[in-house]
């Protein structure tokens, strides 16, 4: 760093996203991108806002608001377009948390969620998940303390029930309460509809995995209207341009195009199945999932190892080195062909190896 970097951000450790190499042809599974294209209308949608870049986008975002209202069942009032889901997380560290409101997540989870706590000098209470992997929702109630949940949670895949969220929720009346809906479309429950029931929900959904959007950066805030309005004046603080004209407009078409990656999801799901399937067939171990992607690991091969051999035959997972999760690779479900040039390359490891 340099002699001129503030002192306050000296301990700093900055998210380390997934790479996206340009050296060579790779089959991406590491960063959770959909394998589909966006639909045809959100193409044409953006194209058609291209033509207009040299004016300045609706800082108040309202015909998606209106869109997102309508898929919803909400009030535009119950809605903040972000960029991406990572900012309203980051807005909400702002917003809500201070050294007398701390937040509490998972030990194994999003890691974006400590950072932000640092970087916003916000005390984190960091509750380790089960011996399973799975988030106890008993760590939770009666806490005291705002909260931030992914369900489902990431990197495991593992999902908790709108019930058991409820609990959460009804025993932290005074506390925000986070669920980060990133990857709710591949088969797990939304909160949204207990939206009308708890003014402390905040959810957060992006467009990046279920719609194809990575590349247009587009997300949500859900919540009870105070709420949202507190989120607003962090945003008209720090970038209230936030939403460019091209995903605004290729939000709304997205909404508008709601067959097409209701379809999507449903091929992801069955080729997940298939997946682990098969990786079963070869001693794998893998976490049931609710995501468009897999944690699992092999006995036979440590999860480091097995990350470096598939970079080497052209295939890109995941690997986190912390002591819980060394042994896996997190693998995102692509089209079937990608899926089983990455089980092909597996099973030409495990061969070599003798195993």
């Amino acid at each position: 760093m340099s002699r001129f970097f503030s002192a306050k951000y000296a301990s700093l450790q900055a998210y380390t996203p997934g790479e996206q190499p340009r050296d060579a042809e790779y089959i991406k599974l590491n960063t959770n991108e959909s394998p589909y294209p966006p639909a045809p209308a959100v193409v044409s949608a953006a194209a058609r806002e291209a033509e207009r870049l040299n004016l300045y986008c609706d800082p108040a975002c309202t015909e998606l608001c209106k869109a997102a209202a309508r898929l919803y069942g909400l009030g535009p009032e119950n809605i903040l377009p972000v960029n991406g889901s990572d900012e309203i997380l980051y807005f909400s560290f702002m917003a809500f948390g201070d050294e007398r409101h701390p937040f509490a997540f998972p030990d194994v989870t999003y890691g974006f969620y400590p950072i932000y706590a640092n970087v916003n000098h916000v005390p984190a209470h960091i509750i380790p998940l089960r011996e399973d992997f799975s988030i106890d929702p008993e760590d939770y109630c009666n806490l005291g303390e705002n909260i931030v949940i992914p369900n489902p949670n990431a990197p495991t895949g593992m999902a908790l029930s709108v019930s058991r969220i409820e609990d959460i929720l009804r025993t932290n009346p005074d506390n925000v309460v986070i669920i980060d809906e990133a990857y709710v479309d591949f088969g797990a429950e939304s909160c949204v509809p207990l939206l009308g029931k708890y003014d402390n929900l905040l959810v957060t959904q992006t467009f990046s995995k279920s719609r194809s959007l990575a590349g247009a950066r587009l997300g949500f805030g859900l919540g009870n209207p105070a709420l949202i309005r507190d989120l607003n004046t962090v945003k008209y603080s720090v970038n209230p341009y936030n939403v460019n004209r091209m995903t605004q407009a290729a939000g709304v078409a997205a909404i508008e195009s709601l067959d097409y990656y209701r379809k999507n999801c449903q091929a992801i799901a069955e080729t997940r199945a298939y997946t682990i399937g098969e990786l079963a067939k070869l001693g794998f171990e893998t976490l049931p999932s609710l995501t468009n992607f897999i944690f699992t690991q092999s006995p036979a091969i440590p999860g480091g190892t097995l990350y470096q051999a598939l970079k080497e035959r052209g295939v890109l997972v995941r690997h986190f080195g912390q002591p819980r999760t060394e042994n896996f690779v997190r693998v995102t479900i692509g089209s079937r062909p990608q899926m089983d040039a990455f089980l092909d390359a597996v099973r030409a490891i495990l061969k070599e190896r003798g195993l």
